[in-house]
């Protein structure tokens, strides 16, 4: 089972569409999963109507998918954003600055890290390290 964490906390999974790996993706794809080595501008221009992405994080000390996020913000995609794997709640705010909608956490992870330490972080906007030096 997975848990879904988002600015409001723990949710269930909403995404019924399924997801296709990039090297399987046709033109008229819906959700795409893509792995951490992705080159994010090859991706973006493969995205065709993608409406979701879901980029893996194999390790906690992995950050190449915070990139990807942000490489295809910058780029315009407006689509929903899923980082999934071993992202940590100390990671939460990282991933929502560099773009990432939501974090897919399995239910270990989830019991080891309740939802109030992913709340804790849930603030993201005004805990960086601009609004600490402007305080």
């Amino acid at each position: 089972m997975t848990v879904i964490v988002t600015d409001g906390g723990f949710a269930p999974d909403d995404w019924t569409d399924g997801f296709v790996s990039l090297d399987d993706a046709a033109n008229d794809v819906i959700a795409l999963d893509v792995t951490s080595d992705t080159d994010p501008d090859e991706l973006f221009d493969r995205l065709g109507n993608a409406r979701m992405v879901r980029v893996d994080f194999p390790s906690f000390a992995d950050g190449r998918g915070f990139t990807i996020a942000r490489i295809l913000r910058l780029k315009g995609y407006t689509g929903r954003l899923r980082a999934k794997g071993h992202v940590l709640a100390d990671q939460y705010a990282m991933a929502r600055r560099s773009g990432f909608d939501e974090v897919e956490i399995d239910a270990e992870l989830a019991a080891r890290q309740p939802e109030d330490q992913w709340l804790a972080r849930a603030n993201w906007q005004d805990h960086d390290y601009q609004a600490r030096m402007r305080g």
